[in-house]
């Protein structure tokens, strides 16, 4: 992403504006209007606002040196609730404790499932039954241009909705720090983002969830550590995905991510996206045995295109392996010896973080 920073939205520790609303007992928020005060029904945003409304929570994360929020939203009626996992992770010190407030103004503490910084995602569990889950889209038939709402906490100012359109798709995000990033095939939006929307549901016209909303843009010049603000450039991790991880987490804890088995040469600046020529620290350029290995990749071949998608960045490499699943099938169009052949590799998988 040339020229732009890309950072992840939770609030920071130590709390927003000095003194934050949450630090204040919770007042009962208004609930989501059904109607209009004079009679009429609800049309647009208004009508996706009173249906989703409800089922979005503020997530509080305390510790010993710090605090941090962010949002999340009701996935399963039995208590299970999805967020970023920057949000449920947040570097607090000892003694973590996590609150999901409500959009009644009710509290209770939710114990961590499982998380995986690489693709950013947590699940929460509170004992709590009978809660509206939110419906998770089909992301693939999201197309630029439709109309988004994003609802969250940001700057713990809980049950804020905002507006706008999807920008763009399959936008490789590289978020986190370099030892666990998170990469993310994402959806961009114009939609106001802001610190604390992180693991926020982004909506459709229809009030499903099409996307977690989990990092922003920031200007050139700007730190990655500071808490800059929309400028219009968020980014979501598009509903399969999350769908297909947070499944994992709940089954298992963890999850899983694809892998073709070759290492990248993030020094190359040619066409297409090279792997590396050398083993690097013991680590092979092509792992034996591994998916491209068994598809006849070589060392120092040149990847252009995946599915007919063409890359010119290792991270656009990375995030559209990573949108898949394992055992998938991805066709690979490889520049070898001078000669360019599409390649079909099986997908393999690997731990995740």
């Amino acid at each position: 992403m040339p020229a732009l920073l890309v950072a992840l939205i939770a609030g920071a520790a130590g709390g927003f504006l000095g003194t934050r609303l949450t630090d204040r007992p919770q007042a009962q928020l208004p609930p989501a209007a059904t109607v209009r005060p004079d009679g009429g029904d609800l049309t647009g945003v208004s009508a996706i606002a009173a249906e989703v409304l409800p089922s979005v929570v503020l997530i509080e994360v305390r510790g010993s040196t710090g605090e941090g929020t962010g949002s999340g939203f009701v996935l399963q009626s039995d208590g299970y609730l999805l967020t970023n996992a920057h949000v449920a992770t947040a570097d607090v010190g000892s003694g973590r404790a996590i609150t999901v407030v409500f959009s009644d103004g009710s509290q209770t503490d939710a114990d961590l499932v499982g998380y995986t910084t690489d693709y950013d995602l947590a699940v929460l569990k509170v004992d709590r039954t009978g809660l509206t889950p939110l419906t998770l889209g089909d992301s693939d038939q999201v197309v630029v241009g439709d109309p988004v709402v994003a609802i969250g906490a940001p700057l713990g100012l809980q049950g804020t909705v905002t507006t706008g359109i999807v920008s763009a798709k399959n936008r490789p995000v590289t978020a986190g720090d370099a030892n666990s990033p998170a990469f993310i095939n994402a959806i961009q939006t114009d939609a106001a983002i802001n610190p604390g929307n992180s693991g926020g549901p982004l909506v459709n016209a229809a009030g499903e969830v099409i996307g977690i909303n989990s990092a922003i843009a920031q200007p050139p010049g700007t730190s990655v550590g500071g808490q800059a603000g929309s400028i219009g450039l968020g980014f979501a991790i598009p509903a399969n995905q999350a769908r297909h991880t947070a499944e994992q987490l709940i089954e298992t804890g963890s999850a899983t991510y694809p892998v073709i088995g070759v290492l990248i040469d993030t020094t190359y600046t040619g066409e297409g996206v090279q792997v590396a020529d050398r083993a690097v620290d013991g680590q092979p350029a092509v792992t034996p045995g591994g998916p491209a290995d068994r598809a006849g990749l070589q060392p120092g071949d040149v990847i252009l295109a995946i599915d007919g998608r063409p890359v010119t960045q290792a991270d656009e490499l990375i995030v559209a392996i990573r949108a898949k699943q394992p055992g998938d099938t991805v066709v690979l169009r490889v520049r070898s010896g001078g000669a360019e052949n599409d390649v079909r590799v099986v997908l393999a998988e690997n731990a995740s973080g």
